[in-house]
């Protein structure tokens, strides 16, 4: 029997932005709440329009029951054209990828989407010449090549009220000022200068309009091969050591091209390297680090794991469950490149030396670690404003390709690459390992990641500052209006109102320690294994290191060389590196000082409230961290209210700083994936019929395998 929620007469129309047109629709469209065999779903309209495709049922209305975290852009049944990944259709039973022109449509539509929902619509229901539009539209329109211009960020930027500032304290590093603030605030500015060369793009349409240089470096020097093999400033150290970027030069060229290149290299080395200027260490990331092909190869495995079509599917890969997660190789890409940022933070901060990070167009790799490097050694990149200047400076204005690298147009999927995702992931990795030393939580982070594929925001939807420059102006839109601003991201109040936004913001952020207060000694945060790929071993001598030899032997030989791998003599680091990292680890945590992540095996661990808060059976009910957070808003909100009754009594009237908490009510019918994932929106229990438990249950070698068991349904969190 199908229960079914029956269609009613009301007509629900969709919410249309500013510039936003509605292209086709299909009614009788039946969406599944939970694939799950039991197929049951509600009735609705399906519609696309440039901006998005939309289911609209009758719980699309606005009722007095919503969630006080919701988008106000992009609703719950909403998918950004941006953000549709595949598109399948299940024609018998059986599912075909979707693209180009259909001969034959399908009876169920499946939309894969990259913040990893997964949408199931039934057509049979809806008139033949709905769904062929419907499907032939949404197609096209998600799927097929587009030209920059026909994205929805100009229709919207051409056709809303540009109303807001939009800067909230974020340095944009669009004007030659914000560049003299931060060497200034870096200290940097007696050695280095911000340089105005590059005003009309007369060296290179890659690099930004303003940007920073050793001050011994001549507009000569620049614009002799635009812009290639000069030291761009990225960051001071308080010790004066700084950290540099070099755009290599490329490696076909004839021999006479190259050795005029080199003598170019090796004058500029000796340059830099002269005193005032600490010794230079040069760090080749393309040879160091995966190719961008491997990340993309890895996070295409990784993300399988997420995209779970149905229940019994999620149950059946749970056994298998850290097998998996390793051969996507996606969490030794985050150790890797975390550990290769240590390396970096361990020559600035210990040896003073300058460290200049080389790769082809130092727009990819060069900015992840970059961005690291400052969130470990500067708390102020570990503030809110100062993580988005951060953003900005070594990724929008610094020139990182997010149109080819997040395939926004479609037009070639050899240039995608997850690199902004990949810093997102290493980010977190350090948000959840030290919490208080961050002003921003997680959901800021997974909100983040979402708006890469949300195209009101001009932030993530150019390759460069000129190409941003030159589609800018309002003549080339044949607009009357003349030029205009894009929206920035970084307008939160854009998408979240204030209750909504305070998910944003961290309440036991460590504020700044007085300098007559000792510190205390922090507790160490214990770990979810389940999360991550297990590894036993005994806990390490803060004298002897966590990589050793000895101790590689003896776990390869306990464990096998699957997990070994993981940690093999030949990944061990040098003697500096590991004296380095095994002191910081061994002294307290100063959550305004140097942070350190911990990227042992188990330490590296799964983002499960970006990548699993659409899969119920992973849910906590009334468990995970929102439990804790709960009873932390709970108690904030008290000491507002205290603090409003003592200022009153004492006639001073309430701080206008103080920033509104949200009140989590009935925080024990919360999922652990909250705020993304309401318990009571879903019914789901696990698929696998009884048979099949009871055969596993039965099978004595499960428990020689080297993958645990784990019950992801009560402990993945």
């Amino acid at each position: 029997e199908i229960h079914i929620k029956k269609p009613t007469e009301k007509e629900v129309n969709p919410h249309l932005l500013p510039g936003e047109l509605l292209l086709c629709e299909a009614s009788t469209v039946y969406k599944y709440i939970q694939e799950d065999g039991s197929d049951r779903g509600t009735y609705g309209k399906l519609v696309c329009t440039n901006f998005k495709i939309a289911f609209l049922d009758d719980d699309s209305a606005p009722n007095e029951n919503e969630p006080q975290f919701k988008n106000k852009i992009v609703g719950e049944n909403d998918i950004t054209l941006q953000c549709v990944d595949q598109i399948y259709g299940v024609y018998d039973e059986k599912k075909k990828l979707l693209t180009g022109q259909l001969r034959k449509y399908p009876e169920k539509l499946i939309i894969y989407c990259k913040d990893l929902r997964v949408f199931h619509f039934c057509l049979r229901y809806t008139k033949e010449e709905e769904v062929k539009r419907i499907v032939s539209g949404i197609v096209h329109h998600s799927q097929t090549p587009k030209l920059l211009k026909r994205l929805f960020l100009f229709s919207y930027a051409s056709a809303a009220p540009n109303s807001t500032d939009g800067r909230n304290q974020t340095v944009m590093f669009d004007t030659l000022e914000d560049w003299r603030y931060e060497l200034e605030r870096t200290k940097g500015n007696v050695k280095y200068k911000a340089v105005t060369t590059n005003e009309g793009y007369r060296v290179s349409e890659k690099l930004p309009l303003y940007f920073v240089v050793p001050i011994c470096i001549s507009e000569e020097s620049i614009l002799k091969y635009e812009g290639r093999g000069i030291p761009i400033w990225c960051w001071s150290c308080h010790n004066g050591a700084a950290l540099l970027k070099m755009s290599a030069f490329l490696k076909e060229q004839d021999d006479s091209t190259s050795q005029m290149q080199k003598a170019f290299l090796d004058g500029i080395y000796k340059t830099i390297s002269k005193p005032p200027y600490e010794l230079l260490k040069t760090e080749d990331l393309s040879s160091s680090l995966p190719s961008l092909q491997d990340i993309q190869t890895a996070y295409t495995r990784f993300k399988q794991l997420f995209l779970i079509d149905n229940s019994t599917d999620f149950w059946a890969t749970d056994v298998k469950w850290f097998s998996l997660l390793e051969s996507t190789n996606w969490l030794e890409i985050i150790r890797r490149v975390l550990k290769k940022a240590v390396e970096v933070a361990e020559c600035l901060e210990r040896q003073h030396t300058n460290v200049l990070l080389i790769e082809e167009s130092a727009t990819d790799l060069c900015c992840v670690i970059s961005s690291l490097v400052q969130v470990m050694m500067d708390s102020y990149s570990r503030t809110k404003s100062g993580f988005q200047s951060l953003i900005q400076k070594e990724w929008v204005i610094g020139g990182h390709g997010f149109l080819d690298r997040c395939n926004h147009l479609h037009k070639s999927d050899k240039d995608e690459a997850p690199v902004f995702l990949l810093l997102l992931n290493c980010v977190w990795q350090l948000v959840q390992q030290y919490p208080p030393a961050f002003e921003f939580t997680e959901t800021y982070l997974t909100v983040l990641s979402d708006s890469l594929y949300v195209p009101i925001f001009s932030t993530f939807f150019f390759n460069s500052q000129h190409q941003k420059d030159i589609n800018t102006s309002g003549e080339s839109l044949k607009i009357q209006s003349g030029p205009f601003r894009f929206l920035t991201v970084w307008d939160w109040s854009v998408q979240f109102d204030p209750k909504a936004q305070a998910f944003l913001n961290n309440p036991l952020y460590a504020e700044k320690p007085k300098p007559d207060k000792s510190q205390r000694k922090t507790a160490r945060f214990k770990h979810q294994r389940q999360l991550s790929l297990p590894l036993t071993q005994t806990k390490s001598s803060t004298k002897r290191g966590f990589f050793r030899e000895e101790t590689d032997y003896l776990i390869k030989n306990i464990l096998g060389k699957r997990i070994g791998k993981f940690i093999n003599s030949s990944d061990e680091p040098p003697n500096s590196f590991r004296e380095f990292y095994d002191s910081w680890h061994s002294k307290p945590v100063d959550y305004h000082g140097l942070l350190l992540p911990r990227i042992d095996g188990p330490e590296i661990k799964v983002w499960a409230q970006r990548y699993l808060r659409w899969i119920p059976e992973a849910q906590l009910p009334g468990g995970g961290t929102i439990a804790t957070t709960a009873k932390i808003l709970e108690l904030m909100e008290e000491v507002q209210s205290l603090q409003v009754k003592m200022d009153e009594e004492h006639s001073q009237g309430t701080f206008g700083d103080v920033h509104s908490v949200p009140v989590l009510r009935n925080s024990a019918r919360l999922s652990s994936l909250f705020p993304f994932a309401l318990l009571q929106r879903q019914s789901v229990k696990p698929a696998l019929p009884t048979s099949t438990w009871k055969d596993l249950e039965d099978e004595d070698d499960l428990v020689k395998r080297d993958d645990e068991f784990v019950d992801l349904g009560g402990e993945m969190l």
